[in-house]
């Protein structure tokens, strides 16, 4: 490992055996790690048999530890940031200190491993090849429904956390913005011993929710499919793309790019752009 580097290291999100080699080695050749909860983070390291110097590096201290650290790292140090589960920065602290040690031209190195939001799309059954992450939803009703009513129409897959105490609210919610029939998975407690997958419309998970009170403990991935796409208006707006780009792209890679943005069929519009270009006496190629 080289000096002066800081690591941006993945840990479990449950499973204390979802950790990598290399987060392992990394962690054990630090000269500090940083934690967001130093007691969690002391068990993890003692359960893998590491002994590291811990600085806590959270919300309300980020702004002052990120400069201490930027200095040690300019000293030379080798700086491993972990958070409590999963990979650090993604709805966690650590932004301050990966922007200062750039700054500083300090190089920071990626630990990857587990995420609570890539486990959770790769068993949801739904559409993955475009998703959209927005972290917590709003603690308070009215800025909760008003940042859902904005994502009504999004027709990305939609990724939120949430925690125990909220989850009822915030299926009902969920339901109210996008509809009862809208497909959704609630993933619960995932890789932990009482890990819970529930797919179905948001009427029937509300439902499943309000039976169970386990249903009702933990922490809560919610992964929610996008708006139906109105295909002829995707149509309509990919066509219009396509034309745009076909001069500097050519029109098989505006096509292309067009179709994947609007979640149409490439083989439709570059047919459209071909058409085109036969009217006006041009190659379509």
């Amino acid at each position: 490992m080289p000096h002066a580097c800081l690591y941006i290291v993945a840990t479990p999100i449950g499973n204390l055996e979802d950790i990598t080699l290399r987060a392992l080695r990394v962690l054990r050749e630090a000269d500090v790690v940083a934690a967001e909860d130093t007691r969690h983070s002391r068990r993890l390291l003692a359960h893998h048999g590491l002994d590291r110097p811990l600085l806590a590096l959270h919300e309300h201290n980020e702004e002052q530890q990120a400069a201490r650290l930027v200095e040690r790292l300019r000293a030379g140090e080798r700086v491993a940031v972990i958070s409590d589960a999963g990979t650090p920065l993604v709805s966690d602290p650590g932004y301050r200190l990966v922007r200062r040690a750039i700054e500083a031209g300090i190089a920071v190195v990626a630990v990857p491993g587990p995420s609570a939001v890539t486990a959770a799309l790769s068993v949801c059954g739904l559409p993955t090849d475009r998703f959209v992450f927005e972290g917590f939803l709003p603690a308070r009703g009215t800025a909760r429904r008003k940042a859902l009513e904005a994502l009504r129409e999004e027709p990305r897959t939609l990724v939120f956390f949430e925690s125990g105490h909220r989850i009822e609210k915030s299926l009902d919610d969920l339901k109210a913005a996008f509809g009862s029939e809208r497909p959704a998975a609630i993933c619960r407690e995932l890789t932990k011993q009482f890990e819970t997958v529930l797919r179905g419309p948001l009427d029937a998970l509300c439902a499943q929710v309000a039976d169970d009170p386990d249903q009702r403990r933990g922490e809560f991935v919610l992964v929610v499919a996008g708006a139906p796409v109105d295909a002829e208006r995707g149509l309509v707006d990919a066509l219009a793309l396509a034309r745009a780009l076909r001069d500097p792209v050519g029109a098989s890679q505006a096509a292309r790019i067009a179709a994947r943005i609007h979640g149409v069929s490439r083989r439709e519009v570059y047919r459209l752009l071909d058409a085109d270009s036969a009217d006006d006496g041009t190659s379509g190629a």
